[in-house]
């Protein structure tokens, strides 16, 4: 599970989590660069459209700036079920993706990581702070400040005007 690192976390670059291999990543190391955080699923309906999009998204600006934090989540469906591995495996061999895929996590409830936790603060949904589905997407900017929340059913191309204007980008 994600692990905070301050008792007050100010940015998403307060936080280590785990990759998918268990090992611990800081967040920090991101800092100045545009996140896209999102909740994915491998057997979801909208599986292979926010996949492919996030891929183009993700070689469209990379290099300009952006990375796509991508963490599984199994709370919704059971769209999730497999090992950090068999995620892994999937992900890179069907979609051929390269953003980081993190470690298995919770979204929601009790045990929430404290990484969505802090992300649901900022931006709240129309339910309420919970996650509403898989592909829930939060984009964050160059201070580690989520400036955006969007519902699972926006596709990721409809994002890059945002993620162009906090690149800066015109």
């Amino acid at each position: 599970m994600s692990n905070e690192t301050s008792k007050d976390p100010k940015s998403v670059y307060d936080f280590v989590v785990k990759d998918a291999k268990g090992d611990d990543v800081d967040l920090s190391t991101y800092n100045g660069k545009v996140l896209l955080i999102v909740n994915v699923a491998s057997k979801c309906g909208m599986t292979n459209s926010n996949y492919v999009d996030l891929n183009q998204l993700y070689h469209s600006y990379k290099q300009k700036g952006l990375e796509i934090l991508a963490f599984p989540c199994n709370q919704f469906g059971d769209e999730e079920p497999g090992s950090n591995e068999q995620i892994v495996d999937f992900v890179c061999t069907r979609f051929k993706s390269e953003f980081p895929i993190f470690a298995k996590i919770e979204v929601n409830g009790e045990n929430s990581a404290p990484l969505y936790k802090f992300l649901k603060l900022g931006k709240w949904g129309i339910f309420g702070d919970d996650i509403q589905w898989n592909f829930a997407k939060f984009l964050v900017d160059k201070n580690g400040q989520v400036v955006h929340r969007y519902y699972p059913t926006t596709s990721p191309l409809s994002l890059e005007r945002d993620i162009c204007k906090l690149l800066g980008i015109e």
